[in-house]
């Protein structure tokens, strides 16, 4: 139901002075339809499909105990809560109601606070299962769209890694310049395609809460290099001036996952050469903060001074640190998916990311870790 549409109630009375009364009480907050006798209340009640039922007890050709046995016996309306009005204070009448499923009783003559209670209770009631059985169909929703990304996003890892191949393969057979020119563009693509597709796995991933890091010793300088070696491409293109400043204290070899590290660098990288255009600059440094314990922390910086975010973006951008990747992240289209992944990743190994941007003048994004020393 849209929350500005008024809940809705059937009033089924055979003495109109009742309806009238009912309908002055609570008019003017909810929809009303209202029905003399039983057989035209049972027939507004499964076409108009009221939130609430009121309904008289002593009406003349079929009493309100019939009309209640009809109503929880039918498919479209058993789930309907039906409060009985009447006049009656025998405690076995009661009982009979209550055991047939009426939710509730409203005695005459009426006290317009506690007929406004009553019927509230009940259209509460209704309106928390409500929200309740929304929230689950949207979750199963949501838990089938990213159980089908995953599907097809391994499918496809497939076909992607022969293209890989096939072009490397191509590459050997000495191809003309222009040819190679268009064999980079393909590459080019085709690993920007591949980046999503695992992007859209580790996403899954982080929801199915399968997201593990795997911890090894691995040497710090050889992972910077190999990250500069893939993201080179993408800077030579547009002729960024890149430098790096990376702290001689930090130790040789560490202990950490060092594929999702250099995943982190590599989101980020990529993401400052994606915005910063031809000619800019893009700076990486990491330092050691501190080292005790066997732990190091370490902070490193990815600077760019390329556009920039506006006021509105980098709002966005913080609704994606603060909700993660089960919320705005997907929602977010400027940086991709790779930065709310990346922030994923860093707080999995002990750190935090935040960002400062200016339009126009670039941005700076951080991040601390730790790595065994």
């Amino acid at each position: 139901m849209n929350s500005e549409e008024k809940n809705s109630v059937l009033i089924i009375d055979d003495e109109k002075a009742n309806i009238i009364k009912l309908s002055h009480i609570l008019g003017s907050e909810y929809t009303l339809y209202a029905s003399k006798g039983g057989q035209n209340g049972i027939c507004t009640a499964k076409s108009n499909r009221p939130d609430v039922i009121l309904l008289d007890i002593l009406m003349p050709e079929m009493d309100g105990y019939e009309v209640l046995a009809i109503l929880k016996s039918s498919e479209e309306t058993k789930e309907i809560p039906v409060i009985f009005v009447t006049g009656l204070t025998n405690t076995i009448d009661e009982e009979k109601g209550l055991a047939l499923g009426a939710a509730d009783y409203i005695t005459k003559p009426f006290n317009s606070t506690i007929v406004k209670l009553r019927v509230g209770n009940q259209i509460n009631a209704v309106n928390q299962t409500r929200l309740k059985i929304e929230k689950e169909a949207a979750e199963q929703s949501n838990k089938a769209k990213t159980e089908f990304l995953s599907r097809i996003s391994h499918e496809m890892l497939t076909p992607m890694n022969t293209v890989m191949g096939m072009l490397q393969l191509a590459r050997m057979k000495a191809p003309g310049k222009e040819t190679l020119r268009i064999y980079d563009e393909i590459d080019g693509a085709a690993f920007r395609l591949l980046e999503l597709i695992n992007d859209m796995l580790d996403i899954y991933a982080v929801e199915k809460k399968n997201f593990k890091l795997v911890s090894a010793n691995f040497v710090f300088a050889d992972m910077i290099d190999n990250v500069l070696k893939i993201i080179e491409p993408c800077m030579n293109t547009k002729k960024h001036r890149f430098s790096s400043n990376i702290d001689q204290t930090i130790p040789d070899t560490v202990t950490g996952d060092e594929s999702r590290l250099a995943q982190v660098l590599h989101n980020l990288l990529a993401n400052a050469a994606k915005f910063t255009p031809e000619g800019g600059e893009i700076q990486l440094r990491i330092y050691c903060l501190s080292e005790e314990s066997g732990l190091c922390t370490l902070q490193a910086e990815v600077i760019d001074n390329g556009i920039g975010m506006t006021k509105k973006e980098q709002t966005a951008l913080s609704r994606v640190f603060e909700q993660g990747i089960g919320g705005a992240a997907r929602k977010y289209g400027g940086m991709g998916l790779g930065i709310p992944i990346s922030k994923h990743i860093v707080e999995e190994m002990g750190g935090r990311m935040w960002f400062e941007s200016e339009e126009g003048k670039g941005t700076r994004f951080f991040f601390t870790f730790r790595v065994g020393s």
